[in-house]
C-alpha cells in the first residue's frame, strides 16, 4: 500500500485533503486517497501557550475548536493562511476561565454564531458576556455528539474553577487535548492510552524552573499540582501510556521563561520511536497535519475515580 499524501499541509495544495484531482501516481489512486481522507482529521494548534491557547481539530466538513485564547481577528488570520475555513467551525469547546483560553470567545461567538461549550463554574468566573442561545454545557465523561465528532470532557487539576481536559473522536479517529495540567491522574492516563495524536502540555524544565526569576510562591503554584505539568512528568506519561498507533505528539504551552523549544524537542525525539513529535508555538500557528486511523479499539468511557474538584486559581 502506498504511503499517504501528506503528512503535514505543506505538501498539499488544495483543500484539507490535499489532491485528487490531476495524473494518477498508481491505479485506482483516487479511490485509495477518498478512503484516507474518511479516515483521517486535520488538527492544528492556531497558538499554544500563556499568550493565548486555541486547537482546530477538523475532518475536511466540519471542525471543534478548543479555546479561544487568540483574538478573533488572530483568529481568522492564521486559519485563512492554513486555507481553513470559518464556517466548517461548529462549536467551541472552553477548558477553563484563565484570559489566555478566552480573549476571543465573545467576539468569536458572536460573529459566526458558534455554540460554546462550557461548564456553568466556568461561565460563571469568566464574567464572559455570551448569548444565552449559544451557551451549552457539558458534563465530565459525558460524550457530546456534534455532527460527526464526539467530545469527550474529563476533569483535569489546575487552578481553575471547573477545568476540563478534551478526547475528540470522529473517522475512527481520536485526538486528545491535554494542557494546563497540574498533574498526572488515571483520567489522563485513561484517555491519552486512547489517543491517535495528542496536544500535550509540557510546560517547564524542573531545572529551568528552579533557578528562574520567578518569585519562590509562584514556581511552587506552578509544580504544585494544580498549576501545570513538567517536561518530566509528561514524558513519563508519554513512555508509559502511549497507544502503539499514537503517530502525533504536539508538546504544548511551553512557559517562555521556564522551558526551551530546543531542551524539550530532543528530549522526546530521543525516546519516541514511531511517533512524531513537534512543539507547538507560542507566536504562530502550527502547519496543519493529517492524523489518519490506525489499528486501535473502539473508544470508552472509563471510569476511574472523580478527581476532587475543589481548586485555587492561578494566575
Amino acid at each position: 500500500m502506498p504511503s499517504p499524501c501528506a503528512t503535514t499541509r505543506a505538501s498539499c495544495t488544495s483543500s484539507p485533503w490535499g489532491r485528487t484531482d490531476g495524473p494518477q501516481p498508481f491505479p485506482g489512486a483516487q479511490d485509495y486517497f477518498v478512503t484516507l481522507q474518511q479516515m483521517s482529521l486535520w488538527v492544528t494548534s492556531l497558538n499554544s501557550g500563556s499568550n493565548g491557547n486555541c486547537y482546530y481539530i477538523g475532518d475536511g466538513r466540519e471542525a471543534i475548536l478548543v479555546d479561544a485564547g487568540l483574538s478573533c481577528r488572530e483568529t481568522e488570520k492564521r486559519m485563512r493562511r492554513l486555507g481553513l475555513r470559518m464556517d466548517h467551525v461548529k462549536a467551541i469547546f472552553i477548558s477553563h476561565e484563565h484570559g489566555d483560553h478566552i480573549r476571543g470567545l465573545e467576539t468569536l461567538s458572536s460573529r459566526y454564531r458558534l455554540p460554546v461549550y462550557i461548564t456553568s463554574e466556568t461561565l460563571r468566573h469568566s464574567r464572559l458576556r455570551l448569548d444565552g442561545e449559544l451557551v451549552k454545557t457539558f458534563r465530565h465523561r459525558q460524550p457530546v455528539p456534534i455532527g460527526s465528532f464526539n467530545i469527550i470532557p474529563f476533569i483535569k487539576h489546575h487552578d481553575a474553577a471547573e477545568p476540563h481536559s478534551f478526547l475528540l473522536e470522529s473517522n475512527n479517529v481520536r485526538i486528545g487535548v491535554f494542557t494546563d495540567i497540574g498533574q498526572v491522574c488515571d483520567e489522563l492516563r485513561f484517555f491519552f492510552g486512547q489517543c491517535h495524536a495528542a496536544f500535550l502540555e509540557t510546560n517547564y524544565d524542573e531545572h529551568m524552573l528552579q533557578q528562574g526569576r520567578y518569585p519562590w510562591h509562584l514556581k511552587n503554584r506552578i509544580r504544585g499540582g494544580k498549576g501545570h505539568l513538567s517536561n518530566a512528568q509528561a514524558l513519563e506519561l508519554f513512555l508509559g501510556y502511549r497507544a502503539s498507533y499514537l503517530s502525533h505528539l504536539f508538546l504544548s504551552h511551553l512557559s517562555a521563561d521556564n522551558n526551551d523549544p530546543n531542551l524539550v524537542l530532543p528530549l522526546f525525539r530521543n525516546q519516541s520511536g514511531d511517533t512524531h513529535i513537534e512543539v507547538a508555538p507560542r507566536h504562530q500557528e502550527l502547519p496543519l497535519y493529517a492524523i489518519h486511523a490506525r489499528a486501535s479499539a473502539t473508544c470508552a468511557v472509563a471510569a476511574p475515580e472523580p478527581v476532587p474538584t475543589g481548586q485555587l486559581r492561578l494566575f
